[in-house]
């Protein structure tokens, strides 16, 4: 009997904290999708499309720095 009464106490007590921790988990979910964030996944995404762009944009460099010298030819 006081096993079960054990139970029924620490059951009352239990559901406020759950019911606590929700709400607090939707207000976090919230204020985080109203602040301009990416995911680091997206950051390492448009670093990689940085780094291809740097690498694309050097040959370019290079193959005008090789046209012009033709062009002085």
């Amino acid at each position: 009997m006081i096993e079960t009464l054990l139970r029924a106490i620490l059951e009352q007590v239990d559901q406020p904290k759950k019911d606590l921790e929700h709400n607090l988990r939707a207000l976090l979910n919230e204020a985080v999708s109203k602040m301009d964030l990416v995911s680091k996944d997206e950051l390492t995404r448009q670093q990689i499309a940085l780094n291809n762009a740097n690498i694309r944009l050097e040959q370019l460099q290079q193959q005008l720095a090789q046209l012009e010298i033709q062009l002085q030819k």
